[in-house]
């Protein structure tokens, strides 16, 4: 074993030093072999001094601990690998039956499941990736179309603020011009509007406006049988509106204007209310005498309410103004003479504050009307899921005497109206080419779809409501006072 170990060594010092070294065996005054070997020095051409030998000296003896450091760990790597190769050899020449074989094929067993689970693992990443890449496509895609939907969203608000801008310029040009009309009419009091408010809701109608629900089948409405002066029937043609004013400012981009059907002294038929309905605290309601006072704008009184209002759900019934309170459930009847509330009632589990508007928005989750029947509201509830809640009203008490559920959606359609005791309810609040798109009776607890024609002219119907006396769609069309003729069919 010496004897490989020199030879290992020689070989390793002539591999470090090149082919110069020379070995020699002799042996020494006790008769003992002696192997040693020279090398040359490759730098020096003679021996130094006795001070740098001594320095070579240890230099090279730190070279040589080092050289046999690394010589012990292979030994030792050599040792391992022939003990692993005796045991490999035992168990081939015992046949395969021996305990190394045994646990050697286990170990080969092991690393193959191993193998096996790692592809199985492989595939289901290269699946996983590819649905992602799916995905990541999608959702890119997703992106383009969000981004294109932000610019006309911001084209919209900059030309909403332009618009803004301009009536702006034009209500200060009026009120210096006529200070007498009714932008000026209790300006003390004048709600403040909320310009942000008033943008969301415009374009957040626009973004969410959804056709009407697809438990019908729209199809052209039957021919009309026949006009009806007085009694009831069912709705079988509108008119084109007709104007009667345009809203001087900002705050009457969208509103409700009404006519009692049922008027009391000191009111007439044609005394006219009417309420701007933008704001965070709508509390102003101006009075006309007649139909030329509310054209020209001299309002003979300003009501001003002690709780603000929400949209634009109010009505006329009787000498009263019906409406709901602001941000709540709660429907409140004020006198008009006295100027006083004289009752309210909370509507049962209404939706309220945005959450089952109509398709434009505006918070009109409760809407109030009037017909040949009396006094209706209509909402939404949590158990109703958005279906339209249809319940007449005791118009003293403000009790709930009747509820029909409809199945149509109240965010699918724009407006809804009331007319001998049937809902109908209108497609768009933009479209110029809308339809009064279904109907619901409550006599017979049944809907049908519908389609006649009606005419948003102005782009943003806001309120719609029938005045059963006048025979008329009073409408609010963006800044526009508006009526419709209509034709009824006989029963």
């Amino acid at each position: 074993m010496l004897v490989v170990w020199l030879l290992l060594s020689v070989g390793l010092a002539r591999a470090a030093l090149g082919s110069t070294a020379h070995l020699r065996r002799a042996n020494d005054r006790n008769s003992r072999c002696i192997y040693s070997f020279v090398v040359p020095s490759p730098n020096e051409a003679s021996c130094p001094e006795p001070g740098q030998a001594t320095s070579a000296m240890w230099e090279l003896q730190r070279e040589s601990n080092a050289q046999r450091s690394e010589l012990e760990s292979a030994k030792a790597r050599l040792s391992l690998l022939e003990n692993l190769v005796t045991q490999l050899h035992v168990a081939l020449g015992a046949g395969g039956s021996s305990a190394s074989t045994v646990e050697l094929q286990r170990e080969l067993d092991r690393l193959r499941m191993e193998r096996a689970q790692q592809e199985s693992q492989v595939s289901r990443l290269e699946a996983a990736y590819s649905t992602l890449g799916q995905e990541k496509s999608f959702l890119e895609e997703e992106k383009r179309r969000l981004e294109q939907e932000k610019a006309e969203l911001g084209r919209r608000l900059e030309s909403s603020t332009q618009e803004i801008a301009q009536l702006r310029t034009s209500q200060r040009h009026q009120v210096s011009e006529a200070p007498a009309q009714d932008s000026q009419q209790g300006s003390q009091e004048v709600s403040k509007w909320d310009l942000e408010s008033f943008d969301y809701q415009e374009l957040k109608s626009e973004l969410t406006e959804v056709p009407a629900s697809s438990d019908f089948e729209e199809h052209p409405s039957h021919p009309a049988t026949g006009d009806t002066a007085t009694g009831c029937g069912q709705l079988v043609w509108v008119g084109e509106p007709v104007t009667f004013r345009r809203a001087e400012t900002i705050a009457g981009k969208y509103g409700v204007w009404m006519r009692d059907p049922e008027p009391v002294p000191p009111y007439t038929p044609e005394t006219t209310w009417r309420v701007d309905a933008i704001g965070t605290d709508i509390r102003q309601v101006f009075e006309y005498d007649d139909s030329d006072q509310f054209m020209k704008g001299y309002p003979s009184k300003v009501h001003i309410l002690p709780w603000s209002m929400e949209s634009t759900g109010a009505i006329v019934y009787r000498g009263s103004l019906y409406f709901q309170r602001r941000k709540s459930r709660m429907v409140a009847k004020y006198d008009l003479k006295t100027e006083t509330i004289t009752v309210q009632k909370d509507i049962p589990s209404a939706g309220y504050h945005g959450q089952f508007p109509y398709s434009w928005g505006g918070y009109t989750d409760i809407d109030l009307a009037v017909d040949e029947m009396g006094l209706w509201v209509t909402y939404s509830t949590d158990k109703a899921k958005g279906a339209i809640i249809l319940s007449k009203l005791d118009p003293e008490t403000l009790e709930v005497e009747q509820t029909w559920k409809t199945n149509i959606r109240k965010q699918a359609v724009a407006n809804s109206f009331m007319i001998c005791g049937t809902l109908y309810t209108i497609s768009s609040y933009s479209a110029p080419d809308a339809t009064v798109n279904f109907s619901y009776h409550t006599a017979t607890s049944t809907s049908e779809p519908l389609s006649i024609r009606f005419e948003n002219r102005y782009g943003y119907s806001s309120m719609v409501d029938y005045n059963p006396t006048e025979r008329k769609l009073f409408a609010w069309d963006n800044f526009n006072m508006v009526t419709y003729d209509i034709r009824l069919s006989r029963i």
